[in-house]
C-alpha cells in the first residue's frame, strides 16, 4: 500500500532559546504558527524532518503496565475513588515519539496526563480556599447514549516573587548516554532559564553522577548567577551511570543547605536509565519517601529517548511528594521551569483524593477516563494516613466520567438479580456526590532524616452535590474548556485502544472538535494539539 505523506514538523533551534539568558532573545509565541507548518518542539537547529523518511522503528522505553479503567455498574460499584494527578510527562512523550515518526506504545498513554497538560480557565479560588472546584455535564461527543461528567479544580495562584526562599539541587545524570542533543545539552539550556529567575534568597547546588558522583557546585545564592552559570556549562557527558548513590548525594547537599519554611527540592534530569547504584525500587522509594517526609521533595524531569523509564520517573517522583514532566524542547522547559515555576515548586494542597458516589436512580453505568494509575480503595478516601497527590499553585486538575443515566443504553447487560436502591432514601434529582478530601500544606519540617518530625494535619472535606439540572442539552452549549477536554481525551483513547468506547468517532471529529473548541490560546497549546492529531491520525494511516 502506498504511505500517505505526512506533514514536516519544523524542529526548533535550540539556539535563539538558550541565548534568552545571555542576550533576551525575544519569543512572545514560541508554538506560534509559521505558515504551512506548526512548530511542535525538538532539539537539531533549523531543521525540518519529514517523520516518513526517518521513523523510530524500535521504541526501547520502559513504561508502566495498567489495565484500562473498566465499565462499573452504579448498582454493583456507585463509589469510585483516586488520588489527583498533575503530572504532564506522558503527553510530552507522546509529543515526542510523534516528531520522531513514530505513534506512542498503549502502555505509554496516561488520558489524565494528556488533560492535564494544558491551561483551563476555572474559576479561581475565592476566601483564601487553596483551590476551586467546579463541575460541567454535557453529551458525550462520541457516544449518543452518555453523558460526559468534568471535574475540575483550580489551585490558587502564587506570584514567583511571592515564593518563599527555594533550596534547589539539580541532580543531573551525565552518564554517556546523556550525550544527544535532546539530552544533557537540552537539561543545561534548561537550567539556564530557572537561573535567570532566581532571586538573591534562594539557594541552587549541582550533583552530577555517572560512573561517579560529585558535587558541582556547593549551595549558592542566587545573586551569584554567573558562578552557577558556570558550573552549567562545564558539564558534560560520560561514562556509566550510577542514580542511586547520586540521589545519596543530592539529599546531603539539600540537608547542607536545608531553608526551614522554604522550599527545600531536589530536581533529578535524566534519561531514567538507572543501571548502578540503589538498584533495588523498593530500597530507592524507602529512601525517598523518608527524605520527603522531612521537608525535602523530589521532582523528575525525563531527556531524550532510546531507553528511557518512563515508568521508574512517574514512581519516584510520586513517592517524592513531587511532579513528572517529560521535557522534548526549549518551549516545554520554558512552561515547566519558568511560566509554571511557582506550580512546580510551591505546593497549596496536599494529598488530594476525589470521590464520586453514583445515584442509582439516575445513573446505571460510568467509566472513569484515566487516573489508572490513581485509583484508591473506598476505605482509603477517610484514611489520612493513606497518601496521594499534592498540586501546587496555580495547577488544574481535569477529570472526566462517562455515565450511562437511567434509561439508556448501555455497556453492561442487565442483571437478572438486581436490587436497586428504594427512591425514598435518595435525593431524586441528584446524579452523584462528589467528596473531596485535602491537607493544608505544613512547611515546618526536620531536616534531620533521622528525626521524625509528625505534625498532626487532619484533612478537610468538601461535597458537592450534582443534580440533573447541570446537564446541558447539547455538547455545544458546553464550554470550550470542556470541549476541548472532550477532545484531547477523545485522541488519547483512540491512540490507546483502536477506539474501543469512541466507536465511529474518528480523529477527524477529534480534529474538528478541538479546532472548534481552541477559544482562548494564548500560549498555542491547543493549535499545537490539533496539528498532533493530525499528525497521529496520518501515521495511523500508514499503519493500517
Amino acid at each position: 500500500m502506498k504511505k500517505k505523506p505526512i506533514h514536516k514538523i519544523l524542529l526548533v533551534s535550540t539556539l535563539c532559546v538558550s541565548s534568552l539568558v545571555a542576550s533576551g532573545c525575544s519569543q512572545k509565541n514560541p508554538y506560534a504558527h509559521t505558515g504551512n507548518e506548526y512548530i511542535i518542539g525538538a532539539m537539531q537547529p533549523q531543521l525540518a524532518v519529514n517523520t516518513q523518511a526517518s521513523p523510530m522503528t524500535v521504541d526501547h522505553n520502559k513504561y508502566p503496565t495498567y489495565t484500562e479503567n473498566s465499565v462499573k455498574s452504579v448498582a454493583q460499584e456507585p463509589i469510585s475513588t483516586f488520588s489527583a494527578d498533575v503530572d504532564t510527562g506522558s503527553y510530552t512523550m507522546m509529543r515526542s515519539l510523534l516528531n520522531r515518526g513514530t505513534l506512542p506504545p498503549s502502555d505509554s498513554i496516561r488520558l489524565e496526563e494528556w488533560l492535564n497538560y494544558f491551561h483551563y480557565n476555572y474559576p479561581k479560588p475565592v476566601d483564601y480556599s487553596p483551590f476551586s472546584v467546579a463541575t460541567e455535564i454535557a453529551p458525550t461527543p462520541w457516544n449518543a447514549h452518555s453523558k460526559l461528567l468534568r471535574i475540575a479544580i483550580k489551585a490558587t495562584d502564587i506570584n514567583a516573587t511571592a515564593l518563599p526562599p527555594a533550596n534547589l539541587v539539580f541532580l543531573i545524570d551525565v552518564s554517556g548516554s546523556m550525550s544527544d542533543e535532546d539530552k544533557l545539552p537540552l537539561v543545561k539550556n534548561s537550567l539556564k532559564l530557572l537561573v535567570n529567575k532566581m532571586r538573591d534568597q534562594d539557594k541552587l547546588s549541582i550533583v552530577i553522577y555517572s560512573g561517579e558522583t560529585k558535587t558541582v557546585l556547593p549551595p549558592t545564592s542566587g545573586k551569584d548567577k554567573s558562578d552557577i552559570l558556570s558550573a552549567i556549562n562545564q558539564l558534560s557527558a560520560g561514562g556509566s551511570t550510577a542514580g542511586g548513590s547520586g540521589i545519596d548525594l543530592a539529599y546531603q547537599m539539600a540537608e547542607k543547605g536545608f531553608i526551614k519554611n522554604g522550599i527545600n527540592r531536589i530536581i533529578l534530569a535524566t534519561d531514567g536509565d538507572f543501571n548502578v547504584g540503589i538498584t533495588d525500587t523498593h530500597q530507592l522509594e524507602e529512601k525517598i519517601k523518608k527524605k520527603s517526609k522531612n521537608g525535602i521533595n523530589l521532582t523528575t524531569l525525563g531527556f531524550g529517548q532510546g531507553n528511557y523509564n518512563d515508568s521508574l520517573m512517574m514512581h519516584i517522583a510520586d513517592v517524592g511528594n513531587g511532579n513528572y514532566a517529560y521535557i522534548d524542547s526549549m518551549q516545554e522547559a520554558q512552561k515547566v521551569l519558568v511560566e509554571q515555576l511557582s506550580s512546580t515548586m510551591s505546593v497549596v494542597a496536599n494529598d488530594l483524593k476525589l470521590q464520586v458516589e453514583f445515584n442509582p436512580q439516575q445513573v446505571k453505568e460510568y467509566r472513569l477516563l484515566g487516573y489508572e494509575k490513581r485509583l484508591l480503595n473506598q476505605e482509603d478516601f477517610s484514611n489520612d494516613k493513606v497518601d496521594a497527590g499534592d498540586i501546587g499553585a496555580g495547577h488544574t486538575v481535569t477529570a472526566l466520567y462517562e455515565i450511562i443515566p437511567v434509561g439508556e443504553k448501555g455497556w453492561l447487560e442487565k442483571s437478572r438479580y438486581q436490587h436497586n436502591t428504594p427512591s425514598s432514601d435518595i435525593k431524586n434529582n441528584e446524579l452523584a456526590l462528589l467528596r473531596i478530601r485535602y491537607k493544608e500544606p505544613t512547611l515546618q519540617k526536620n531536616k534531620d532524616a533521622d528525626v521524625s518530625s509528625e505534625i498532626r494535619n487532619d484533612s478537610k472535606l468538601i461535597e458537592i452535590p450534582l443534580t440533573k439540572s447541570q446537564i446541558k442539552s447539547s455538547l455545544s452549549q458546553a464550554s470550550d474548556d470542556f470541549r476541548f477536554a472532550s477532545a484531547v481525551a477523545a485522541l488519547a483513547q483512540q491512540l490507546k485502544n483502536n477506539g474501543r468506547y469512541t466507536g465511529a468517532f474518528s480523529i477527524d471529529d477529534t480534529i474538528n472538535l478541538a479546532r472548534d473548541a481552541k477559544g482562548d490560546d494564548s500560549l498555542g497549546l491547543r493549535a499545537e494539539f490539533i496539528q498532533i492529531a493530525t499528525l497521529a491520525k496520518n501515521l495511523s494511516s500508514t499503519e493500517k
